[in-house]
């Protein structure tokens, strides 16, 4: 039977794929969950007719026969999306191809809500809940423990118990300091956010144990206007002005560079800069396009996609905190090695 003729028909259904394929119904479903053994040319030809066919498996029909309902829900209180959405993305390429869909909620900070849509998953028997936030050193407003559904927390905080995934942060710092004295700079500064938070903690341990007990460091707000102060503050003072400033994160960072540039100080002929988030909409946009630390949350959420397919099919896994590595992302910001040019002149390079 050719394809355009069972193409005419209504639906396409697996005993059509079976047919043209040349197969067992049997077999053309266990070629197409990738379970059963035959050989790798048969599994290929059922899969390549299935696409050719355009056939679509019946979500319901799938759910019953292997008591899933391929669903995954999302949860997160960071409903501005600035480390949602990367992380999201990361966990939809995780799951697309095993067909499964993400069920994302917002719940800002607001625990009767939370608790709304947790039922609310529960009631589409998700296959399991991934909670993720704004910061690793606070949970979401609602109890994920003892669900009948596998939990992983990316970038919050969980139970000890649980399966837990967050950037590391002291390792991004670390790479971001040696970075600016492989530069040959030595008077370093760091601006960074508020103390209260578990991250500016831990970058900063990490900068001050790479560049000295005396190397500055001074805390404030998230914000641009922050980064203004901090350079006001440096050169206003009596002690020696920094040639390089690792920032918090990129907001701070943009306000480094536009106070220097007031003061006539050159970026980075004078003052390297480096940032912390690699927030395009922020780094690309800041001139010199900024030099940042990128915390790989879009990994961070194929991890996290990874991980609760395992824990749904009931593999497995080892509880705990699983600390993914940053990357440093180079652009103009810093200066050192000529670097290949981007898009616009953007000169770019991960290290």
């Amino acid at each position: 039977m050719r394809y355009a003729d069972v193409a005419k028909a209504e639906r396409i259904r697996i005993y059509d794929v079976a047919r043209v394929a040349g197969v067992s119904v049997a077999t053309a479903s266990k070629a197409l969950n990738d379970t059963g053994r035959m050989t790798d040319a048969t599994r290929q030809r059922v899969k390549q007719t299935a696409a050719a066919l355009g056939f679509r498996p019946n979500a319901m029909a799938r759910a019953l026969t292997q008591q899933r309902s391929f669903t995954i829900g999302l949860l997160t209180n960071d409903t501005y999306g600035r480390f949602t959405l990367p992380v999201m993305a990361g966990i939809n390429e995780a799951l697309v191809d095993h067909g499964v869909s993400v069920f994302l909620c917002g719940i800002e900070d607001d625990a009767a809500l939370a608790a709304l849509h947790v039922d609310a998953m529960l009631d589409k028997q998700v296959d399991g809940i991934i909670a993720t936030g704004k910061r690793i050193d606070r949970r979401l407003p609602v109890d994920l423990s003892g669900l009948q559904v596998p939990v992983v927390y990316a970038f919050t905080e969980g139970p000890d118990d649980a399966v837990t995934l967050v950037s590391d942060d002291e390792q991004g710092a670390r790479q971001a300091t040696e970075w600016l004295l492989g530069r040959g700079r030595r008077r370093l500064a760091h601006v960074t956010g508020p103390q209260s938070f578990a991250s500016v903690t831990a970058r900063a341990r990490a900068f001050s144990a790479v560049a000295g007990a005396d190397a500055a460091i001074v805390y404030g707000p998230w914000s641009e206007a922050w980064g203004h102060e901090a350079v006001a503050q440096f050169w206003s003072s009596d002690a020696t002005r920094p040639d390089a400033i690792f920032c918090g994160n990129d907001q701070i960072a943009r306000g480094v560079v536009d106070a220097l540039r007031e003061r006539g100080v050159a970026v980075p002929e004078d003052v390297s800069v480096v940032g912390f988030d690699n927030w395009e909409i922020v780094a690309a946009a800041t001139r010199p396009p900024l030099t940042t630390v990128d915390m790989n949350l879009k990994e961070l959420g194929r991890e996290a996609g990874r991980l609760i397919l395992e824990l749904a099919e009931g593999k497995p896994v080892e509880p705990g905190v699983r600390k993914l590595p940053c990357k440093l992302v180079v652009r103009q910001s810093c200066g050192g090695d000529a670097l290949a040019p981007r898009n616009k002149g953007e000169a770019l390079q991960e290290v």
